[in-house]
């Protein structure tokens, strides 16, 4: 799968939040393909397949499957990797970390399985260069910074992107880089397209209007506490 150069819309909710629920997502898939994406990050089999049954862009699968026993959670194992592959994913996107995966699981095999027995892309998710280079030595086909600045390796959080990131990987690896990650204005989007980002994930300020609300309420009381 050759992924095309633009604007990818993550399309996720949680349960407990006012948009969760496969139809809603489905829509927000559509109204984004709509608006010009060139790919949706979808989370879920069921997402994934209510996603796949409307649009024909490329579908970025992953499966958040949570434990006690590691921090690893994005599409940590081959049940979690084959499930999206089945429901219609033709990317999937796995935690390429340098932690430990539940039961002990080796990324390598799980990289193995992934390209081999299920015939699909693999978009690591990395948090920092380090991470990268193993990833692409492993045969990952796109590398994306959605953790940076979410583990306790190397990279401190931020308020925005990690534009920096973005632009040491594009130094780095051969590999197509996807910048994500607190991506929150059309500038940065830019920016990061500008420093050689092949595409760009947008999440939460497309598809999460109580963030978008959120954000402009804490601006205006931030202007009016200022005004007193």
């Amino acid at each position: 799968m050759v992924l095309p150069k633009g604007l990818i819309v993550s399309c996720q909710a949680y349960e407990g939040d006012p948009m969760f629920g496969s139809h809603i997502m489905a829509k927000m898939a559509k109204a984004a393909e709509v608006g010009g994406a060139v790919a949706i990050r979808a989370n879920s089999p069921q997402d994934v397949r209510a996603i796949r049954q409307i649009t024909k862009l490329p579908i970025i699968g992953l499966y958040k499957v949570y434990s006690s026993a590691s921090d690893v959670y994005i599409t940590p194992d081959f049940d979690s990797a084959e499930s999206i592959a089945l429901a219609g994913s033709d990317i999937i996107a796995i935690d390429s970390t340098n932690r430990v995966r539940p039961k002990n699981i080796k990324l390598s095999d799980l990289f193995k399985f992934i390209q081999d027995s299920l015939h699909k892309s693999i978009m690591a998710d990395i948090s920092c260069v380090e991470d990268a280079l193993i990833a692409e030595s492993l045969g990952a086909d796109i590398v994306s910074t959605t953790l940076s600045g979410y583990t306790s390796l190397r990279r401190s959080a931020l308020e925005g992107p990690d534009l920096d990131l973005v632009e040491e990987l594009v130094k780095t690896v051969q590999i197509p880089v996807v910048a994500e990650g607190r991506y929150h204005e059309p500038g940065q989007v830019a920016r990061a397209i500008i420093l050689g980002a092949h595409a760009v994930v947008v999440g939460e300020s497309i598809t999460r209007p109580e963030k978008i609300t959120e954000r402009y309420v804490k601006t205006i009381n931030s202007l009016l506490n200022d005004e007193k």
